[in-house]
């Protein structure tokens, strides 16, 4: 169930019962071929079919954040890393304030991570609160199904491109993974990227696609247990 079905009447009467909530952080910014939402429309599917298996809440998605290194790739918008932190702080209280108690952050984004720090801050502000945080490319399970493949993740490459994520035709084949010299600006990153995929297949067969997806999909549901 996601807020945006929902009044605020069917809210207060979910808290009775439940104080789950998924919240999605996302960005919006080049990923090659495929979707400029790429990194809020993976959690948002996951949060989507994890709420149908549990019945907990979904928070509307936050389609930005911190990508300094892809302001050259045109259609990506960035937060300053001190701006998202304080969304997501004022997001946090904002629920909590009306008695939601168990938050499962779903971050699509790698970019975002600066945010678990102050999470920290506000977990130890609000001792009742219980903050689990969840970045689906990073779990085990995931790369689990990726090497039965032998393949490796790449931004932008394969692993995310789930049918829901083209929007146009991708490239067949592999990109050799480029040189990176350090950190970079945004316009040296166009620069060493190229097309914006970070290496590795530009796409794989449907059916590894569904395992990495159900196996996010088997993470989110546990964690959502809260044990």
């Amino acid at each position: 169930m996601r807020f945006s079905d929902l009044n605020w009447f069917d809210v207060e009467n979910y808290l009775e019962n439940d104080d789950r909530l998924m919240l999605i952080l996302g960005a919006c910014e080049q990923h090659g071929y495929l979707s400029l939402l790429t990194d809020a429309n993976i959690p948002q599917a996951l949060a989507d079919a994890a709420s149908q298996q549990t019945g907990a809440l979904v928070a509307p998605p936050l389609n930005f954040g911190a990508s300094p290194y892809f302001l050259a790739y045109p259609g990506t918008m960035s937060l300053r890393i001190a701006t998202l932190m304080d969304i997501v702080e004022d997001l946090v209280k904002s629920v909590y304030a009306q008695g939601f108690r168990r938050l499962l952050i779903l971050n699509g984004h790698g970019g975002n991570d600066p945010v678990r720090g102050r999470l920290y801050e506000v977990a130890s502000e609000l001792p009742d609160l219980r903050i689990s945080w969840y970045a689906w490319w990073q779990s085990h399970s995931v790369e689990a199904v990726a090497v039965q493949h032998s393949l490796k993740p790449y931004h932008a490459g394969w692993v995310e491109a789930f049918q829901f994520n083209q929007v146009t035709e991708l490239p067949s084949g592999e990109k050799t993974p480029p040189h990176v010299p350090g950190l970079l600006g945004a316009n040296e990153a166009r620069q060493v990227y190229g097309d914006g995929v970070f290496g590795g297949a530009y796409q794989v067969d449907a059916t590894i696609m569904r395992k990495i997806f159900d196996a996010s999909l088997g993470d989110v549901v546990h964690m959502l247990k809260f044990e």
